[in-house]
This record gives C-alpha cells, structure tokens and sequence, in this order.
C-alpha cells in the first residue's frame, strides 16, 4: 500500500445457477496500481497488476472495468457468502497386488501427488496429477518441461497433435504452446469426471450422468442426461458419443439428435477406452467389456480379479491390457483369454495408455510408471527376473510453464516476424471472435484463442495456424501482441 493513499475495493460475481456462470471480479485500486484479481468463486483466481501515470488515471481505468464487467451481468457480492463449483475427487483404494510375479518397470518418476491424467504420443509421455502439475517426458524417461495449472487435472486428452488438460477449476488448457490457454470453461453446475475432445468438440460426462458438449469456441451445443450417475468414461468419434456411467454405456448422435443405443454392462462404468469399431468399459464388477460401436452389442469381456480402475488396447485391439483396485495389470488377447497378470511394483493404475511394446500407466501413488510390455520381457518377468526401476528425477532447471491469464502476459511486437500469422479480435454481437488477417486463410473461419488476452480491435502474431475439422483454426507456438 502506498503511503497516505486510499485504497478502495470492489468484489463483483457473476453466478447464474444452471446457466453456467460462477466468477468473481476485484478491482482494486491503490494510488497509482490497479490489481485485478479473477476467477471461478471459491479458487484464488488470477491476479494482474498495472500502473498508472497518474492516481485519476488508474481510477478511470477501474471504473472501466467495473462498468465493463457490470454491463455483462455482474453483480457486487459479499466474498465468502457463495460456495465454490462442485469438485468431486474420485476415492480409490488400492490393495497389494495379489499375482506372483511384478512387471518389468524400465523406469518410474513419482510427480507428488495422486494421478489420473496421461497421454504418450510420437515423441513424449504426458502425465498430469491433482495438484495442477503437468509434466512432460521422452520416452526414456527424461523430465523435459513441467506445466503449472490452477487446479487438478482431472485427465489429458489429445486431438490431433494438441494436447489439453481438463482441471477441477472447469477450464480446459491447450498445453500444445510453451504458455498454455484455456480454451474451454465449463458451466459451474458441472462436477466434472472425465472429459473427450474430438475435431474441437468437448465432450464432459460428470458426477451426475450428464454429457455436454462444447464448441471449439467454447459454446455450449446440447447436453443430456444418460440412465445412470458418475459417468466416468467419455469417447468421442465421427459417429457417436459414448458415455459410459453407473447404468452402463450410452451411444449419443455427435449433432445431439438423440440416443443411438444403450448396454447395460457388468458393474458401474469405471473407465473406457476406444477403437476404431469398438468401446472398452471397465467396471466395478472386474471386467473389462468390448462393445460395437454399431450396435452396442458386447463382442467380448475380459475377467479380472478386482474392480478395473483403467484399460487400454494396442493398435487394432489385438491386446487389451486392464489395471485393478488391487495394484495389478493384465494382459488379454483379443477374445478374451488371459495370457498374464503382474503387480504394478506401485499403486494401482487408475490411466494408461500402449505404444511400441511399452505399457505406460499413472498410479495412486502419483507415478508415471513404464513397464516394458514385450513378450520377452513379460516372460523373463513371470520367471522372476525384471530389471532394476530407474526413479528419475526432476532437472535442477526444470522450464515451468503457467497459463496466459491477461494481456500484460503477451509479448509486444512492433512488426509481425516473415511467415508468421496475423490474427485480429473482432466484435460478433456480444463476443469476441478471433479471425485471421494474413492472406491464404479463410477469413470468415474463427480460432481457438485464449479468452483471457482478447482485447476488442487487438492484433496478435502467431507462429502458425492449422486448420481443424469442422471449419475453425488452432494456433501453433507463441502468440504476440502487435502494436
């Protein structure tokens, strides 16, 4: 606080129970600063600083805000009185494991906290835990960068080559940048479970049994209610949505136009997974269940000896791999028969994911875990020989990255750099889209961009744009401010 100054304070929230809404606003102004500081009610929110020339200056600049903030229904509030967004955090047990033999485990890094989220591509393993950390990894386990979100991550997804993690705070963060963006926000009356994002359309399944979907820019589109409750599984392709939860899986026409089919399954849906022609669910029941996307006719059921926490396949389906409540991992072929089960060495895995004879899998015990899944391996492993687990461990200079949360954040440029991409943020009634300036592009086509630095007439350079399915663009590396 300045010496002799009058600092003065309003808190404003935005709270439309059903319609989404749950924010606060605060101003505050001290002499010559302004603080804004926003966010979901009940989280610490983000926090931006400026400075003025002048003390009237600085007030004039609140006003503005407040009067901004006001006209789109904002409201002054008492902090406190209004209670956060629903979060629940799924309770997991985990038991020893009961088989005789424990998986080859090449190597193993612990993140400090409970993990749900992974995703392993061409180039990186990806691993997000409940305290908002997301870390990036080579396939040799190396520790490459580490991502610092608001909140837990609920689970990582990946659409094409951008990769998005969806938090308990309710936004969703594209991570395909070195500053991350949220690029989604889920209504407050959302107690999120698990969420899909296929062509730019989110998909959420929650506490409730309800699936809504999102548009790329962040549109609500339609919304149902499956016969069931905590709708853990959430797929998505060109022909349906499949949402698995306590009364089984339903299959929803990707436009909403209505329920293609419905399987009860052997337990409450505790995880899925997707092939091309087919849907895994693993239930509380310990099996894991292959249904048609078709029809939703189960094709094949995989018996294992405790609740299934997570499953996945390799390429095609030929190998279905399950993870239980009683930290053990199996492997079946595709009809069904057992060839093994080992302990984890760990936890019990509640994600995983199969790539290039390698089974990664994150645990209760916040691990990513990589075990060598090749026949040789997994024999030597149920004869009793496994290699020595490497733990690695984080660089002294880890990157850390956070995510763009106001203007200030953005680096100015006075000339957009040869190749680079122009965008400009324009007026469409009461929002502001993003449409791309430089030639070569369709101008008509919006872009997913972070809501937080849009500014009205505001000019941005971006490295790149990809155009999506569906008719909209994706940014690719750094966004700059053009003066």
């Amino acid at each position: 606080m300045s010496a002799g100054s009058t600092v003065t304070k309003t808190y404003l929230e935005l709270s439309q129970e059903g319609a989404g809404a749950h924010k606060f606003y605060e101003v505050i102004v001290d002499d010559q600063t302004v603080t804004v500081r926003y966010g979901r009610i009940g989280a610490a929110g983000q926090t931006q600083t400026t400075t003025f020339a002048s003390a009237a200056k600085a007030q004039a600049a609140a006003a503005k805000k407040i009067a901004g903030k006001v006209s789109k229904g904002y409201a002054p509030a008492i902090q406190g009185q209004r209670a956060p967004r629903a979060v629940t955090r799924r309770q997991v047990t985990s038991a020893p494991s009961t088989a005789r033999a424990v998986a080859p485990v090449l190597w193993r890094f612990r993140t400090g906290s409970s993990a749900f989220g992974i995703h392993v591509d061409d180039e990186h393993c990806w691993v997000g835990n409940q305290a908002g950390d997301v870390y990036t990894l080579d396939h040799n386990g190396g520790v490459l960068a580490r991502f610092s979100l608001p909140d837990g991550v609920k689970c990582l997804v990946a659409d094409d080559f951008w990769i998005y993690a969806g938090c308990d705070d309710g936004s969703v963060y594209d991570l395909s940048s070195k500053l991350p963006f949220a690029a989604y926000d889920i209504a407050a009356d959302v107690d999120i479970f698990w969420l899909d994002i296929h062509q730019g359309i989110l998909n959420v399944s929650d506490h409730d049994g309800r699936l809504t979907v999102i548009d790329h820019e962040d549109e609500h589109q339609w919304a149902r209610r499956s016969p069931g409750e905590r709708a853990w599984m959430v797929r998505a392709d060109d022909r349906a949505v499949y949402h698995g939860h306590s009364g089984g899986v339903t299959a929803y026409a990707p436009d909403g136009g209505g329920e293609l089919w419905h399987t009860k399954t052997r337990g409450d849906v505790l995880f899925g997974w997707q092939e091309d022609s087919a849907v895994y669910a693993g239930t509380a029941h310990r099996v894991v269940q292959r249904l048609a996307k078709a029809s939703g006719a189960v094709e094949a059921t995989y018996a294992c000896d405790s609740a299934v926490y997570s499953c996945a396949t390799s390429p095609g389906g030929r190998f279905v791999f399950a993870g239980d409540a009683a930290s053990s991992v199996y492997c079946f072929d595709r009809d069904g028969t057992r060839l093994w089960k080992l302990g984890t060495g760990g936890g019990s895995a509640l994600s995983m994911q199969y790539r290039d004879e390698k089974l990664y899998l994150v645990t209760t015990d916040g691990a990513l875990v990589c075990v060598d899944a090749s026949e040789a391996a997994i024999t030597a492993a149920e004869q009793g020989t496994v290699p020595a687990a490497r733990d690695v461990k984080l660089a002294a200079a880890l990157p850390t990255y956070a995510p763009a949360t106001a203007a200030a954040a953005v680096t100015t440029v006075d000339r957009a750099p040869t190749g680079a991409v122009v965008l400009e943020c324009v007026q469409d009634g009461s929002r502001l889209r993003v449409h791309v300036v430089s030639e070569g592009y369709n101008g008509s086509w919006n872009v997913q961009f972070p809501h937080a630095i849009r500014q009205p007439g505001a000019r941005y350079v971006v490295d790149a744009l990809h155009a999506a399915a569906g008719g909209f663009y994706r940014v690719r590396g750094d966004i700059r401010r053009l003066q």
